[in-house]
């Protein structure tokens, strides 16, 4: 078992940001001056060349939003394919998710078990598993939720032959996205599943999930949506949140949710305070743990359930990633959650992180 860091509570004197996040005018116990250092090299004129595009980067230190700054619509020959115009990036506008979305699957997941409609060590319903003579019948939630399923896959974005397409962009953009959970439940298995040797980091595993979810609610994806709102955001003050939906109706949750800046700190803020919010339990203290204890080294970070964990830190340092260098950090010891959003190439994604950590270090332990 490990030792996990106990989540700070809300200071009494701050106000829950369910409407409106209350800012310090000063920062609270941190050099000012070497956080706006950290802050312009990630965002702004000065920022290094590694760490590419920022949207946006926000810090919220002891329940307070103390910094908040934002950057530039990229515009490149996709996004204005896409419409997007130039222009400054406000604190109304969704920024997306990549696979930070799959932090938010978790926590409806988590809701699911609460309520007693997803027991974690109970078989998946996988229809392309009924056969009970097929080794994948016996794989459970919390196989698919620790990426332990022993499922064939491959999780690459760069550096490919369009000629045989990774199973991540198949799925995404290529015959998979007709119905992303069957493509990926169709894989074999390659190893033993629960087992540490099963782990292997799949987009694939989390629409599975997501597809099993919506099953055992009886939920569209549009009802999915509505419910995650219902259940776990809208209690919370987020009224942003957006996601979409694979061509069978499930919601793409390995992949893709927008919410705004002020909406991904309040996610954050809610899972820093162990699932609670203004005295509410939202989601289980518990099911926070669950997805934050980490199990599987994946490059330089270990892998929990949907979330990542840095154990190399003393100070509790957990996470939600996405492609490009999207981050939504928490860390216990210091009670403070660090937001960023942009498109960061693989090479620079280090530097990123330097950066990043660097931030977090500029602030104090709680004492």
């Amino acid at each position: 078992m490990v030792d996990l860091l106990p989540f700070p509570a809300q200071p009494d004197e701050v106000p829950w940001p369910t409407e409106v996040w209350p800012r310090a005018e000063v920062l609270s116990e941190a050099r000012p001056a070497e956080v706006e250092a950290i802050v312009d090299r990630l965002l702004g004129p000065d920022a290094d060349p590694a760490v590419g595009h920022t949207n946006a980067v926000a810090v919220v230190h002891r329940g307070r939003l103390v910094v908040e700054r934002y950057g530039e619509r990229e515009i490149t020959p996709l996004t204005e394919l896409a419409g997007v115009e130039p222009g400054p990036i406000t604190p109304e506008e969704p920024l997306g998710s990549w696979s930070m979305a799959k932090s938010l699957c978790h926590l409806g997941v988590g809701v699911a078990v609460a309520e007693g409609v997803v027991d974690p060590t109970a078989p998946v319903p996988v229809p392309e598993w009924e056969d009970p003579d097929d080794p994948r019948a016996a794989i459970t939630w919390d196989d698919l939720l620790t990426m332990r399923p022993g499922l064939a896959w491959t999780e690459v974005y760069e550096g490919f032959d369009a000629d045989g397409l990774p199973d991540v962009v198949a799925m995404l953009y290529g015959d998979g996205a007709a119905d992303m959970a069957a493509f990926a439940a169709a894989k074999p298995l390659y190893h033993r599943p629960g087992t540490p040797a099963a782990f292997t980091y799949s987009s694939g595993t989390t629409n599975i999930v997501q597809r099993a979810l919506q099953t055992v609610l009886g939920l569209d994806g549009d009802g999915a949506l509505a419910w995650l709102r219902e259940r776990v955001l809208s209690p919370v003050g987020v009224t942003s949140f957006a996601g979409d939906l694979d061509g069978a109706g499930t919601w793409v949750a390995s992949s893709h949710a927008r919410m705004t800046t002020p909406d991904w700190l309040r996610v954050g803020l809610l899972v820093l305070r162990g699932g609670a919010w203004d005295g509410v339990e939202v989601v289980p203290s518990p099911w926070i743990d669950h997805g934050r204890t980490p199990r599987s080294p994946h490059e330089d970070i270990l892998h929990g359930a949907h979330w990542w964990a840095r154990p190399d830190r003393a100070d509790g340092t957990f996470m939600a990633h996405g492609f490009e260098g999207q981050r939504l950090m928490m860390v216990p010891a210091r009670d403070l959650i660090v937001f960023r959003s942009g498109r960061t190439q693989s090479d620079g994604i280090p530097a990123l992180n330097r950066h990043l950590l660097d931030l977090v270090d500029r602030f104090p332990t709680s004492t």
